[in-house]
C-alpha cells in the first residue's frame, strides 16, 4: 500500500530554504556562463561556486531595511563569497533570478504529480478490470436509467484522468522556460548566449522573447491544467459519494477496524476522503481564476502578480499533490457491494429494462408511441408500488398479444447490456 501522504516531498520545494537555494542555483548558473564568456574573470567564479551561500536569519533582517528581498538575499550571500561577490548579479534584473528559479521549481513540483497521476491511473485501471463484467446501475439525472457495468465506470476515470494529465504535461513544458535577459528583456546589458547556457545546465528552454518577466499565461496554463485534475477528481469523488449513500450503497470508502465515522452516531461510515477532495477541487478552480488575473501585467512589468503567486503556487502544487495521494488511498481501499448493485438493477421488478420491451414491443405493435404508453403505464405502476414490473408485464394482456414468455424474459437479461463492453475495454485499453 503506498504511504500516506507526507509534507516534505512536495512541501521542502516551497520552504525559504528551498527557495533561496534554487535563486542561487540560478546565480551561480549565470555566473559559470559569464565566466566561460569571459565576460568576468575565470578566478572570480571559482570565489563565487565555492562560497556562495546564505543565511534566512540574515536575509529577513536585511530585508526589514531594504525591503526588497533579492537585494537582501544577493547582500547575505555577498557577505559570505567576499569581494568576488561583485560579479554575482552581473547585469541581470531581479526577475531574472526569480522567474528562472520560479520555473525551475514547477518543473519539479510538476514531476512529483505526474508520478502520483500514474499511480492514479493504475490504480483505476486495476479495479476496471477487476469488475469489468460487473453489472451495476446506470442512472441520469440522478434517477435510475439502464444497467451498465462499474468496470464501463473506472474506464470513463481512466480515460479522463488520461486527458488531465496530457493537459498538465503540456502545462509543465510550457512553464520549463528561463530568461536571463535583463531589466526590460532586451539583453542591453547580457549576453543572450547567459541566457541560453543557463537554462540548458538547469533543463529549462530560453523564453523567446520576455519582457523583465516571463508572461504569465504560462503559469495561468500550469494552475488551470491543476484545476482540471483537481476538478476531475472531484467528480470520481462525488460518484463515490453518491453510490456510498445508504439508500444506494452500491460503493463506499475503506473504514478501518479503529474507525469512528461520527461523534454523536455510532453507526456512521462518512465519505469523508472523497468529500475532502471535493473540496480540494473547488480551491483549485479558485486558483485558476486567480491566475489569470495574473494575466495583464502594466507595460514590461509590475509586481501585481507576486504576492498572488506567493500564496497560489505553493499552495496549489501541495493541494493538488495531496488531493491526487487521497484518491489513490480511496482507490485502493474502494469496497464495491456487487449484490446492492443487482438488488437497485432489479429495483420494482426491474423497471430500467423498460426500453429494452419497448424495442420488441414495437415492430409486432407498429407503432412506437402505443408501444410506449403500454410499457410505461406499467413502469409507473411498478414505481408506485402496485406490483412487480415483470409481474405486471406479464399480466398485461395487451402485451401477451403480442410477446410470449420467452420473449419478455429476454428483456431481463443483463448479458443484452454487456455485450459490447469489450469492444469498448479495447479501444481504452488496447487488445
Amino acid at each position: 500500500m503506498i504511504e500516506r501522504y507526507t509534507l516534505p516531498e512536495m512541501g521542502a520545494l516551497w520552504t525559504d530554504e528551498a527557495k533561496f537555494g534554487t535563486w542561487l542555483e540560478v546565480e551561480i548558473e549565470a555566473a559559470r556562463a559569464m565566466a566561460k564568456l569571459k565576460i568576468i574573470p575565470q578566478k572570480a567564479f571559482k570565489v563565487i561556486e565555492k562560497k556562495a551561500k546564505f543565511d534566512i536569519k540574515r536575509i529577513d533582517e536585511i530585508e526589514t531595511e531594504v525591503n526588497h528581498d533579492v537585494i537582501a538575499f544577493l547582500t547575505s550571500v555577498s557577505e559570505y563569497v567576499g569581494k568576488e561577490s561583485k560579479y554575482i548579479h552581473f547585469g541581470m534584473t531581479s526577475s531574472d533570478a526569480l522567474d528562472t528559479a520560479l520555473s525551475l521549481n514547477l518543473k519539479r513540483a510538476s514531476a512529483i504529480i505526474d508520478k502520483k497521476i500514474a499511480i492514479a491511473l493504475r490504480e483505476i485501471k486495476k479495479l476496471a478490470k477487476e469488475y469489468k463484467m460487473t453489472p451495476c446501475m446506470g442512472r441520469t439525472h440522478g434517477v435510475l436509467a439502464e444497467p451498465t457495468t462499474i468496470g464501463l465506470k473506472f474506464a470513463m476515470w481512466y480515460t479522463e484522468l488520461q486527458r488531465a494529465r496530457e493537459h498538465f504535461q503540456q502545462a509543465s513544458q510550457s512553464i520549463a522556460v528561463g530568461k536571463i535577459s535583463g531589466a526590460v528583456g532586451n539583453f542591453a546589458n547580457i549576453d543572450p548566449r547567459v541566457e541560453s547556457a543557463v537554462c540548458k545546465r538547469l533543463g529549462l528552454k530560453p523564453a523567446k522573447v520576455s519582457t523583465q518577466v516571463l508572461q504569465r499565461d504560462r503559469h495561468a496554463q500550469y494552475v488551470t491544467s491543476l484545476a482540471l485534475l483537481g476538478s476531475s477528481l472531484e467528480k470520481f469523488a462525488t460518484e463515490i459519494r453518491h453510490q456510498q449513500r445508504t439508500e444506494v450503497g452500491e460503493m463506499a470508502e475503506g473504514f478501518s477496524k479503529k474507525q469512528k465515522g461520527s461523534s454523536a452516531m455510532p453507526h456512521k461510515k462518512n465519505p469523508i476522503t472523497a468529500e475532502r477532495i471535493t473540496g480540494i477541487g473547488r480551491l483549485l478552480r479558485g486558483y485558476a481564476l486567480t491566475a489569470m488575473e495574473n494575466i495583464p501585467l502594466w507595460h514590461d512589468r509590475d509586481i501585481a502578480h507576486s504576492s498572488v503567486e506567493r500564496v497560489i503556487l505553493p499552495d496549489a502544487n501541495i493541494i493538488a499533490d495531496y488531493g491526487l495521494q487521497k484518491f489513490i488511498e480511496l482507490l485502493k481501499g474502494l469496497v464495491i457491494n456487487e449484490k446492492r448493485m443487482l438488488d437497485n438493477i432489479f429495483f420494482r421488478g426491474g423497471v430500467v429494462f423498460s426500453q429494452r420491451l419497448l424495442l420488441l414491443l414495437t415492430e409486432p405493435v407498429g407503432s412506437r408511441e402505443k408501444a410506449y404508453r403500454m410499457v410505461q403505464k406499467n413502469a409507473m405502476a411498478a414505481m408506485e408500488g402496485k406490483g412487480t414490473f415483470s409481474e405486471l408485464i406479464r399480466e398485461d394482456r395487451e402485451i401477451r398479444k403480442y410477446l410470449s414468455d420467452a420473449e419478455i424474459d429476454t428483456c431481463f437479461d443483463l448479458r443484452y447490456y454487456t455485450k459490447n463492453v469489450g469492444k469498448i475495454f479495447n479501444r481504452v485499453f488496447g487488445k
